[in-house]
């Protein structure tokens, strides 16, 4: 008889999924898989209750060594292949082609790109070493092209941006949510939880999308406006709120201002002009004005389609305008609030990323901000350079004699998700210099002269900012392949060869304790935010200003955070899109996600289980168009915009408006909906028109046709 034991099994890590902003709680323990890891539920944390969606499920699969990169890769020679090197003579190569362009060119011929999916730590040091060790202004992030119109808006209306001002919790208690242009049962699926609980409370949901989609099936009202009309359709429902006698007077006095002249702008949008704007029924337009203006609470949340077009500050201005009318904001169970998309979105603007913000969410223009940040780096204030270009402006200026000749890029991969991709393309193809910091040989990381492997969420530890507010802590489970590094380290060592000995610490936790520092008295401060305490409490919401405060789960409740307290009304009215059909490109395209992959898919296609279950792109239209071009489901169409063509299977549904055709982005090569979008930017924002340009479709001609004929 044997009564030796088995061997205790190796103890789980608490970390969070590396995908979208829920940052979703789980466990990682020693699997048998390629990767070694294995995914465990985490039913204590409290955004997603144990849930996880295919994605975070299988999100160790890309810890194996033959999907991911595991060492530096060098270009000797335009055009030439890339080959293994070392790390010194990876970061001595990338040290001195950035010395000799800002030496050649100026300190704004460098460049850097940053990612939404960087931990705060690095997204925070990538800015400190934009602006101190380089002394260029030429800092963004892909988080432009995810939340920067709400961003605009919130902080317009209520002098704050944090995407939802109160937590996912307070969801199922509201009496009527507005969801515009989001699509979280296939983006975000253990938050659909939230939406389905709000409808057994007795709550009423209300999609706008252009498509019947799987959240818009949940939906007890599906309002489906031709893409670019969330505007007017936002102004519609304040003129019935108004007409119909649902102000809250008292709130609009009491705790608002501007509220005439917004009046006066949406008196113009009435029913039957709205319905000819958007393709609503001017009866569903007062429908959802009575569900939304009589419920006691009430929210809308907005996400990409408002979002991402050339007038998303003033769409979701509008959204905004309809919850201070109705007096659905600053109070319990209502509000305004955006689900972010990228799993550090809110975080990786918060803290420097950006090309007019320092740590803090500090505008880089402003003498006492940068005073303070110059501080605690040890600088003086006036070597900090000033607002640089914004994404898109950034990457269309790669490679000119006035623009960014040598760029740092990390977390981002623009040769697919950048509007207008096939331009980005070239420009990245223009630069002197491109080095790429990444996981996984990108699309983007195969048009670079260096190539640098860094760790994953597994491997490290760090923080990030859900959609929430919520300050999370991702634990290292892993150790990372022998030559893999992470970006704090590579910041490291590329500033002492540039000559900046101090201040980029290789350990986390003393990263976030000095952005800590940064932070304090921001907007966004985390001062009283720690290691500890974010373990102890399943994150804490900033701001946050001392250890002994609780954190901020609800914003404005006493007081929104402009000078007089009061929310401010946006004076907008509807206009035109940057790009309409016409007879030449008579059809609008729509761009977005599918349940099975993730941004511009570079992850997400290397998983087997994922990449079976959505395999390639694809065009979905609908039955009346396909038979007007002569398309059967399945055979190969082109899409083609003033900007470029893609070619995919068409879908035939009549889940889509007849004259609106859909894409998803996760692809390169023939099928990349973003060769075709519009880099149209939003006046306020820089927010580009992803969400809708004019095209035209066609049936593609296969050798079985020229067999035929």
């Amino acid at each position: 008889m044997n009564l030796t034991s088995p061997p205790a099994p190796a103890p789980a890590t608490d970390t969070h999924c590396p995908y979208c902003s829920l940052q979703c709680g789980m466990r990682l323990g020693r699997g048998t898989g390629a990767s070694g890891a294995e995914v465990l539920e985490r039913p204590d944390f409290p955004v997603n209750r144990g849930a996880l969606c295919g994605k975070g499920r299988t999100a160790p699969a890309l810890l194996a060594r033959d999907v991911r990169l595991t060492g530096p890769l060098l270009r000797d020679r335009p055009g030439g292949p890339l080959r293994s090197a070392g790390w010194a003579e990876a970061l001595d190569r990338v040290a001195a082609g950035l010395a000799r362009t800002r030496a050649e060119h100026g300190a704004d011929a460098v460049g850097v790109f940053g990612g939404g999916g960087l931990t705060n730590e690095k997204a925070y040091l990538l800015g400190k070493f934009a602006r101190v060790v380089l002394g260029t202004a030429n800092i963004d992030y892909n988080g432009r092209f995810c939340m920067s119109s709400a961003a605009a808006a919130h902080r317009r209306a209520f002098g704050l941006d944090r995407g939802l001002p109160f937590p996912l919790a307070d969801i199922p208690h509201t009496g009527c949510l507005i969801l515009v242009g989001g699509n979280p049962a296939e983006t975000m699926p253990p938050a659909v939880r939230y939406f389905r609980e709000l409808r057994e409370n007795g709550g009423t949901l209300i999609v706008v999308d252009p498509r019947r989609t799987r959240t818009a099936e949940l939906a007890d009202l599906h309002l489906q406006p031709r893409p670019g009309g969330d505007l007017a359709l936002a102004l519609g429902l304040l003129h019935l709120v108004i007409a119909e006698g649902l102000v809250d007077k008292d709130f609009v006095a009491e705790r608002t201002t501007g509220f005439e002249a917004a009046r006066e702008a949406a008196m113009a949008h009435w029913p039957d002009r709205v319905e000819r704007i958007t393709g609503v029924p001017a009866h569903q337009l007062r429908e959802a004005a009575r569900l939304f203006g009589g419920a006691g609470t009430g929210m809308v949340l907005t996400a990409r389609g408002p979002e991402q077009q050339s007038k998303g500050t003033d769409t979701v201005g509008a959204w905004i305008n309809l919850c201070l009318a109705t007096g659905k904001a600053g109070r319990p169970y209502s509000g305004y609030g955006c689900l972010t998309g990228q799993g550090n979105g809110q975080g990786g603007r918060e803290h420097g990323q950006k090309a007019d913000q320092l740590p803090g969410y500090r505008s880089i223009e402003d003498p006492a901000a940068r005073a303070h940040v110059a501080s605690v780096w040890g600088v003086p204030a006036d070597s900090l350079p000033g607002a640089g270009k914004s994404a898109y402006e950034l990457l269309d200026g790669l490679g000119r004699p006035d623009g960014v000749r040598a760029l740092l890029l990390a977390g981002s991969n623009p040769a697919v998700s950048a509007p207008n991709a096939g331009h980005v393309t070239e420009r990245l193809r223009a630069l002197d210099l491109l080095v790429v910091a990444d996981m996984v040989l990108s699309e983007t990381a195969r048009l670079a002269d260096v190539v640098l492997p860094v760790t994953q969420w597994a491997e490290e530890d760090g923080t990030t900012t859900n959609l929430e507010g919520r300050v999370i802590l991702r634990r290292r489970a892993f150790d990372p392949p022998e030559g893999v590094r992470s970006e704090l380290w590579l910041l490291h060592e590329l500033a002492a060869r540039l000559g900046v000995t101090g201040g980029f610490p290789t350990d986390a936790e003393e990263a976030f304790d000095e952005l800590r520092r940064a932070s304090a008295g921001g907007d966004a401060d985390y001062a009283g935010i720690s290691y500890r305490r974010i373990a102890a409490e399943d994150g804490v919401f900033w701001p946050c200003p001392a250890e002994d405060h609780p954190g901020t789960r609800r914003l404005f409740l006493d007081r929104f955070a402009t000078p007089d307290g009061r929310a401010r009304f946006a004076a907008v009215t509807h206009r035109p899109a940057g790009e309409e059909p016409d007879d030449a490109y008579p059809l609008y395209l729509t761009t977005g996600r599918v349940l099975a992959q993730y941004q511009s898919g570079a992850q997400t296609r290397r998983v087997a289980e994922l990449n079976a279950a959505a395999p390639g792109p694809f065009v979905e239209l609908h039955p009346r168009l396909a038979e007007r071009l002569g398309i059967a489901d399945g055979e190969p169409v082109a899409v083609t915009s003033r900007r470029g063509r893609a070619v995919a299977a068409a879908r035939i549904t009549d889940a889509i408006r007849a004259d609106t055709v859909f894409m998803p982005f996760h692809w390169p090569g023939a099928g990349r909906a973003n060769s075709l979008t519009n880099p149209a930017l939003d006046p306020v924002s820089r927010m580009p028109e992803f969400k809708l340009c004019a095209v035209r479709v066609e049936r593609v001609v296969t050798d079985r046709d020229e067999v035929a004929s």
